[in-house]
């Protein structure tokens, strides 16, 4: 497993809107991960044992799981810090609309941790306190899919969902067919470069290996991120990539490294490290980008590809009250119901109708609001074009074997061996 969880480091400069930044947290905060990354990797790579997932959701397992199951008018939601408004806004309206009653705490800091806290519970059959969670896709949610964790969905109940959700955000590699999981926000993994110090245009991940920006050049250590960057170089697609392909991508990433392309192998701090000029282009997540208020950064998705990660809402196999936890997650599926999400939270949201309420929206504001309005609807790093999203890749699913194989591959680059 990599050093640290992207999931838990990505965007944690972002901004918020004036009117809803009042003393609010960073959505993850990176104080807590020197605490918390070693125990929940630890945890993350341990065995575990479980109910019994299936590759494969038949329609009788659905109505297996929600046969007698009713609104009880009740709800308990976990998420991470800073990914609600303050107010509590968009809870408020979708009690008042549902009569659901949500009891809501940022609870999640990391998924290693999290998994580690509701994986005994879960195998023993027992509730976690908890009817719905939000996950990243990625190892954890891989591991409570695989093991039986996840309530199937009855997408007959996500009508919204279904109409409004947009193309790229349905059946993801990671969950075939939305069997567990409906999106949350989504971000993207792409290059950021320093226009003041680079004056081509980027376009192209053969870029960040150009012996002309030696040393001005910065990569991921997270071995899924960089990986997954060595693969798009050489054409190769991370989500359907064989340890073979794992190999080539690493031999053309330790090219790189040893012949000084890189300056550092970053963890979050590229942020500064870009703005200043310390590096002139390198690996980025899109919300940090959008945070800045320097003109002179520019995102970019490469044309070979980068990477989209995204936060999912799911129901544990022990809710007791799935039905409600359903009940919310159309209700956020609804555009007018997920617009002010999106204003707070700034990452890309899974329904494309967002924008254009969020433009209208702006178009009737002034001053400070109607500027951050529209520079949120018109951003590409929150609504990105069809042609992004088209080039846009998961990780690659990984059971604990291959696991094992990709981090011995991988992790050695960024620590120099």
């Amino acid at each position: 497993m990599s050093q640290f969880d992207p999931a838990f480091l990505r965007g944690l400069t972002r901004p918020r809107l004036a009117r809803s930044s009042a003393g609010g947290p960073a959505r993850r905060d990176v104080l807590r991960l020197m605490g918390a990354a070693g125990a929940g990797l630890a945890l993350s790579a341990c065995g575990v044992k479980g109910q019994g997932g299936k590759e494969k959701v038949s329609q009788s397992d659905v109505e297996k799981y929600w046969a007698g199951k009713a609104k009880n008018g009740r709800l308990n939601w976990a998420n991470w810090p800073g990914y609600m408004q303050d107010d509590r806004e968009t809870i408020k309206a979708f009690e008042k609309e549902t009569g659901v009653k949500v009891t809501y705490k940022e609870v999640i800091q990391e998924m290693g941790p999290w998994f580690g806290k509701i994986q005994a519970p879960l195998a023993a059959g027992q509730s976690i306190g908890f009817d719905l969670m939000v996950m990243t896709n990625g190892i954890q949610l891989e591991q409570c899919r695989q093991l039986g964790y996840l309530a199937p969905l009855d997408l007959s109940k996500l009508p919204n969902f279904q109409a409004n959700a947009g193309p790229s955000f349905k059946n993801p590699s990671y969950d075939p067919g939305n069997a567990f999981t409906v999106p949350y926000e989504s971000g993207v993994t792409g290059i950021a470069y320093n226009t003041k110090y680079v004056k081509e245009e980027i376009t192209s991940i053969a870029q960040l290996f150009d012996p002309k920006y030696k040393g001005k050049v910065g990569m991921m250590g997270d071995s899924q991120e960089l990986g997954n960057f060595g693969m798009f170089l050489l054409g190769i697609d991370p989500e359907k990539s064989t340890k073979a392909d794992w190999e080539k991508a690493a031999a053309k990433l330790r090219e790189q490294r040893d012949k000084g392309i890189v300056r550092k192998y970053y963890s979050q701090d590229y942020v500064d490290a870009v703005s200043k000029g310390d590096v002139w282009m390198t690996m980025a997540w899109s919300g940090d980008v959008y945070s800045l208020t320097s003109p002179d950064v520019k995102f970019v998705v490469p044309r070979e590809g980068g990477t989209i990660w995204t936060d999912n809402l799911c129901v544990p196999k022990t809710a007791e009250n799935p039905v409600d936890a359903l009940t919310l997650m159309d209700w956020l599926f609804v555009p007018e119901n997920n617009a002010p999400l999106t204003e707070f939270i700034n990452y890309m949201p899974p329904i494309p109708a967002t924008q254009k309420l969020i433009a209208r929206k702006a178009e009737q504001a002034g001053g400070a609001d109607k500027k951050d309005l529209t520079r949120l609807s018109t951003s590409p790093l929150i609504f990105p074009s069809q042609a992004d999203l088209a080039r846009l890749r998961h990780y690659r699913r990984l059971t604990q074997a291959e696991e094992t194989e990709y981090q011995k591959i991988f992790e050695p680059i960024s620590k120099g061996s």
